[in-house]
């Protein structure tokens, strides 16, 4: 199928946050191209929940995964996974082709700052709530959002994850959590990240320009797009970007992209959640022992700026960059990856 016919297939289809073509993987495909879903943060020695979730962004159950500390557990069919957290400051797990990591926290008694929500979720894409009172097992915890129920995939005391439900609209809606502690409420603006028909249309070997377009609010937002189809088409600055949409009615970013042939292709879009600085300085400070040669200094440099100048962020991000660009997959390089998500 043509590059420009596709793509107007994939425009019609407005329930996805991210165009996408369904396509048929087989199990060893999809367990190769799994993501764990972990909360940021656990509690030691207390239940927690994982879930694993496959290339098409949905939940795969019956998965192993090896946690960092040795343990062995298994998702069950709904693709959840219900596992005591270990002692000590982190926590890895890695299944497939995919590993995450999750800070670990020591029982903090009976106080509950309130919810910690962020300020705008993309539609069917997951997102963190903290704030400790919830239940490690994640099917005890009742959230809706505008009295619809969502999904949590992963929970511990400390924080969950969360995805809106199919129903779910853009705009600001009200979200109630019910758990192990009285119902809480808070607000969150929805947004819908809509890909639009390259301009001018796309033909191989020629560039133009992907535009993605935020419904629900006119802030500027930032976002990541990724390219899922690197073999039919090119992203000109990497294929995994960091744009800021414009703000305002149109509210929306482009990407120069370059197609290379014709054939399927698909793209991922999801709001950026406001730094952790303290997340992220955490994660770096449980690398530290991993790394060899100079390494081990420069992250010190870097959780030191984190410290003192929060608003290094952006400087501390592109570092981590260039160090994942040469780190190959290991507990090492999981860590670099949380704490890089943090920023």
């Amino acid at each position: 199928m043509a590059i420009s016919a596709l793509l107007a297939l994939l425009i019609g289809v407005p329930s996805l946050s991210s165009a996408q073509i369904p396509h048929r993987q087989s199990r060893a495909t999809r367990l190769s191209s799994i993501q764990i879903i972990l909360p940021p943060r656990l509690v030691a020695d207390a239940p927690a929940t994982l879930a694993t979730i496959g290339a098409d962004y949905k939940l795969v159950g019956h998965v192993s995964v090896l946690l960092g500390n040795g343990t062995q557990i298994e998702t069950d069919a709904t693709g959840r996974a219900n596992f005591t957290a270990p002692s000590g400051g982190v926590l890895t797990a890695r299944a497939g082709g995919g590993s995450a990591a999750a800070l670990i926290d020591p029982p903090a008694g009976d106080t509950q700052p309130g919810l910690q929500v962020p300020p705008f979720v993309a539609l069917h894409s997951s997102f963190d709530l903290c704030g400790g009172g919830f239940d490690g097992n994640a099917e005890a915890n009742h959230v809706t959002i505008e009295g619809e129920p969502a999904l949590v995939l992963a929970a511990s005391p400390e924080c969950l994850a969360v995805t809106p439900g199919p129903n779910a609209v853009p705009g600001v809606e009200k979200i109630v959590v019910d758990s192990a502690s009285p119902a809480r409420q808070a607000s969150v603006t929805l947004v819908a990240l809509d890909f639009e028909p390259p301009q001018p249309a796309l033909t191989p070997g020629k560039k133009s320009w992907l535009t993605v377009r935020a419904r629900g609010s006119q802030q500027p937002l930032r976002i990541m797009v990724q390219n899922e189809s690197f073999d039919v088409l090119r992203f000109d600055k990497g294929d995994v970007q960091e744009l800021t949409t414009s703000g305002g009615a149109q509210n929306l970013a482009e990407i120069r992209v370059q197609a290379i042939r014709s054939g399927d292709f698909s793209f991922h879009a999801r709001i950026l959640p406001p730094p952790n600085t303290e997340n992220a300085r955490r994660l770096l400070q449980a690398a530290g022992p991993l790394a060899i040669g100079d390494v081990p200094q420069a992250l010190k440099k870097m959780e030191n700026d984190l410290a003192r100048h929060p608003q290094s962020a952006a400087k501390i991000r592109a570092q981590l960059d260039q160090m994942l660009e040469v780190t190959s997959p290991s507990e090492f390089r999981t860590l670099l990856e949380a704490a890089r998500s943090s920023l």
